[in-house]
Order: structure tokens, then C-alpha cells, then sequence
């Protein structure tokens, strides 16, 4: 069980060192780490993002607590959880005790301008396979098999309901369209 600890330790310690841009920028990392590893199959990970994503709290915090519960129980959760905010904390450290200086540097005022196009392509790569996934559930990414049987209609309705919401209702606020999307699955999926 130690051995495995420091397994899951480590690999939530990566994820949060080298993910720049937030959670959603972390998600492909976990998905390589944690699939790729063989730990949880895709579906199940997808199926943790839309719950991380629906509970309070950050997104990477979120998974790595579901991922560390469903593989080791709470001590599982407590240590992928730990695991992912340490890098985090200690670079604010770092940062804090450096002071301006570091902020300023030219240097790494450069290094992030470099960052943000690989975080932006991060996140769409995750919003595509969220949308591909939620649309057709049965298309597996890794052995490249598209099966369209499975075309989730439903899915596309609530999307649009909800685009159509935000869209028309410019200062509408998340609070209101989460409620919106949890008001549409349930009205959508107990009628169809």
C-alpha cells in the first residue's frame, strides 16, 4: 500500500509541477499520467471531469481526489491531493521570497508569453474531446475507432439550449447556467 501511495504521490506531484494555465491546462497531463498509466479508463476519467467540474472547488484539486479515492480510499484522495497543490505552493513560496525582482525579469515575463499559446492549445484540446465525447460516447481516441451508433442527441439539445441562454442573455452568470444544464438533464433526460 506504501508503494502505491508513493506512486500516486508522485504522479500528482508531476501533474501539478508541470502544468501551467490552471486546471483545465492539467487535464490532458492527467489524462496521459492516469489512462496512460492504466489506472482508469477513459470514459471514467471524462465522467470525473464532468463531476470535478460541477462541485465547488478547483478542477485539478477535484480530480485528483476522485482519482485518489477511486484507486486508494480516502488516503488516496488526502495524498493526490496534497500532491497536486505542493508544486503550486511551493513556487508561490519561491516567487514570494524573491519578491519583484523575479516578476519582473524579462526573462520570465518571456517564458510565460511562450506558455499561453501551449495552454490555450491544452484547453481546446480537452474542450474537443469533452465535446466529442459527450456527442458520441462509443468514439475510442486511442485505437482511432469512430463509432457514430451512439450519437447522443440529448447532449446536443441541452448544448444549444444552453449556448442559445448565454448568448442571448449576455451578464448571465455560471451559477445560472449550471442550474440551467442540471434543470435541462433532468427535464431532457426524464421526458426523452
Amino acid at each position: 500500500m506504501i508503494i502505491e501511495l508513493l506512486q500516486l504521490f508522485w504522479m500528482f506531484f508531476k501533474i501539478g509541477l508541470f502544468t501551467f494555465g490552471g486546471g483545465y491546462a492539467m487535464i490532458p497531463l492527467i489524462e496521459q499520467e492516469v489512462v496512460g498509466g492504466g489506472y482508469i479508463e477513459q470514459a471514467l476519467l471524462y465522467d470525473f471531469i464532468g463531476i470535478a467540474e460541477s462541485t465547488p472547488g478547483p478542477i485539478a484539486i477535484n480530480m485528483a481526489t476522485f482519482i485518489g479515492t477511486h484507486e486508494l480510499g480516502i488516503l488516496g484522495a488526502v495524498v493526490a491531493t496534497i500532491a497536486v497543490a505542493l508544486p503550486s505552493f511551493i513556487i508561490i513560496l519561491l516567487i514570494a521570497s524573491l519578491g519583484s525582482k523575479f516578476l519582473n525579469s524579462r526573462i520570465v515575463n518571456e517564458a510565460f508569453k511562450g506558455l499561453k499559446p501551449a495552454v490555450i492549445g491544452l484547453i481546446l484540446s480537452v474542450s474537443f474531446g469533452l465535446i466529442v465525447r459527450g456527442f458520441f460516447p462509443n468514439i475510442n481516441f486511442s485505437e482511432v475507432i469512430f463509432d457514430f451508433t451512439g450519437f447522443n442527441y440529448k447532449n446536443l439539445i441541452i448544448l444549444v439550449i444552453v449556448f442559445l441562454f448565454a448568448f442571448l442573455r449576455k451578464k448571465s452568470s455560471p451559477i445560472q447556467i449550471i442550474l440551467l444544464s442540471a434543470i435541462l438533464g433532468i427535464g431532457i433526460y426524464l421526458i426523452l
